[in-house]
């Protein structure tokens, strides 16, 4: 079970980037952040934490080496879990960083077409 807590500070954070849009693609109570109808964090219905995309392989594996999260079921080696108990400056930090990856891999015209980001 999610820690309401934790999923609001997650879905409040996401709600901020300019557009930003969450779905439940699967059914089941899952929340799939999207901006450009490309996914950059999903808190599952089941397992605890945020799964984010990091900027590779080697980085996703550095912070599970390090224990700042695990391994994100279903999702690519590139992503990672954040549990809910992760500071929210890393929390942060990371949501930030993945919605800028999926952001930076937009087309050019869906790019122009969201509000800048600082």
């Amino acid at each position: 079970m999610s820690d309401p807590t934790s999923r609001e500070l997650i879905n409040s954070i996401c709600r901020g980037f300019p557009g930003a849009e969450v779905s439940d693609p699967w059914g089941g109570g899952h929340d799939a952040w999207k901006v450009g109808g490309k996914m950059f964090a999903c808190i599952g219905a089941v397992t605890p934490g945020v799964s984010v995309k990091t900027d590779g392989i080697e980085t996703a594996q550095m912070l599970i080496d390090a224990g700042v999260g695990v391994k994100a079921p279903y999702f690519h080696r590139s992503w990672v879990n954040l549990p809910w108990e992760t500071e929210e400056d890393e929390l942060r930090y990371r949501l930030e960083n993945s919605y800028r990856l999926v952001r930076k891999s937009l087309t050019k015209k869906i790019q122009s077409q969201l509000d800048p980001f600082e």
